[in-house]
């Protein structure tokens, strides 16, 4: 009998621009080693799809709806989503390191995908610190 696979999912945020000093060409060379980067780690099942965002949005709150874009700073701009299958956190973030991007002016966020329903009672992400 083999062992229980305890591998949990993560969602990677895809964060930032492009550094301003870098040619299209640069870039687009970055580009494409990510999609063969990606493509590597579904096929060794360590990556689930995701997509880029388009840079239109909406913010809605319970104040409304306000219609001027999903972000205000640079450093807050997601351009994109994806899930990596890992043992860890650690893992995730390691894979997340290798990303051909990250040279140039991207950086991503990697959090752990919570199984558990909400619940008021217990502490979560959306219970205010303090």
């Amino acid at each position: 009998m083999s062992a229980p696979d305890t591998t949990a999912e993560y969602l990677v945020i895809s964060r930032g621009q492009w550094d301003k000093d870098l040619s299209p060409e640069r870039i687009q060379t970055a580009i494409d080693d990510f999609y063969a980067w990606i493509e590597g780690l579904i096929g060794e099942g360590k990556m689930k799809g995701g997509q880029r965002l388009s840079d239109q949005g909406a913010t809605v709150s319970k104040s409304g709806i306000l219609t001027d874009g999903p972000f205000g700073e640079s450093k807050e701009v997601i351009g994109g989503y994806w899930f990596f299958l890992a043992k860890s956190l650690e893992e995730a973030a390691a894979l997340a390191a290798k990303n051909p991007c990250l040279q140039c002016g991207l950086f991503f966020e990697v959090r752990p995908v919570e199984n558990a329903k909400a619940n008021a009672f217990v502490k979560m992400t959306e219970t205010p610190q303090g």
